[in-house]
């Protein structure tokens, strides 16, 4: 998916089955309008993007994969929004390009070093694509349940079985250990130079607050964390105004300040 001009914004989505760029980020992209140019692929193992032959994916194939598309479509400076797995590979993407990326947005985010394997990303992993599999990890992605709908079922289910073949070989149990892949080391978190905004539901159950975004603070050099009440794993689908809100102020701030600095 790709919209608008001005600014450029890579958007990564997370890591579910059936997930893609354009049904992780499109209701924000609207939001947002065309003040921004936003670029939402789909990852290596998600929608339309197969896995490379004799890879399983991972942080390291994911990061090159984005910071190739910006390199491809000629974008020197961007920033980057990144989604649970998207976010540990913003904050990747981040140390290995400290000249390009100009700022991070990780929502509900993965990374932080000792994280474990959550009960609820266990199973999300897992989930088989059917309506079953779609209803549980809808319910266990929200803290309110009224939006586990029948049509949102049906949706990710479709999502889900769309996208089976290129999710295939990503995350075969034991599982805990690609929970390891996506991490990333104190060194790695120290060379993230741009500005960092974490944003994460007070009742995530994928990526509890305490394991996920706090041990980030002790970590990264120009970090600020807002936490959203009532909650869970998609702050954009919960509270998509509060997070639109969040996410527009963050991304013109810095860059006003520093036109203001230039002067006339």
């Amino acid at each position: 998916m790709e919209s608008g001009t001005g600014p450029a914004v890579l958007m990564l989505h997370g890591s579910g089955p059936g997930t893609t760029g354009t049904g992780a980020w499109a209701p924000t992209a609207e939001a947002l309008g065309t003040s921004w140019h936003l670029v939402a692929p789909d990852q290596a193992g998600f929608g339309r993007t197969p896995v490379p032959t004799g890879s399983r994916g991972g942080l390291r194939l994911w990061s090159e994969q984005a910071a190739s598309l910006m390199d491809a479509l000629g974008i020197d400076h961007y920033d980057v929004v990144g989604h649970s797995m998207g976010g540990a590979v913003a904050l990747a993407l981040a140390a290995a390009r400290p000249g390009q990326v100009t700022r991070v947005v990780a929502v509900s985010t993965m990374g932080a070093p000792e994280a474990p394997l959550s009960e609820g990303l266990d199973a999300i992993w897992a989930a088989p694509a059917n309506a079953l599999g779609a209803r549980d990890m809808l319910s266990r992605l929200v803290h309110d349940q009224a939006l586990v709908s029948d049509s949102a079922v049906d949706a990710r289910a479709t999502a889900m079985r769309a996208g089976a073949a290129a999710y295939a070989s990503l995350f075969p149990p034991p599982r805990a250990r690609w929970v390891d892949e996506l991490t990333l080391s104190a060194q790695a978190l120290a060379a993230v130079r741009a500005p960092v905004l974490l944003v994460h539901g007070a009742e995530d159950r994928i990526t509890p607050l305490e394991t996920a975004a706090l041990p980030l603070l002790d970590h990264l050099a120009d970090v600020r964390l807002h936490v959203l009440g009532r909650c869970g794993h998609v702050p954009a689908v919960e509270h998509p105004h509060e997070f639109r809100d969040l996410l527009s102020c963050f991304l013109r701030r810095d860059r006003r300040h520093r036109t203001a600095a230039a002067g006339p």
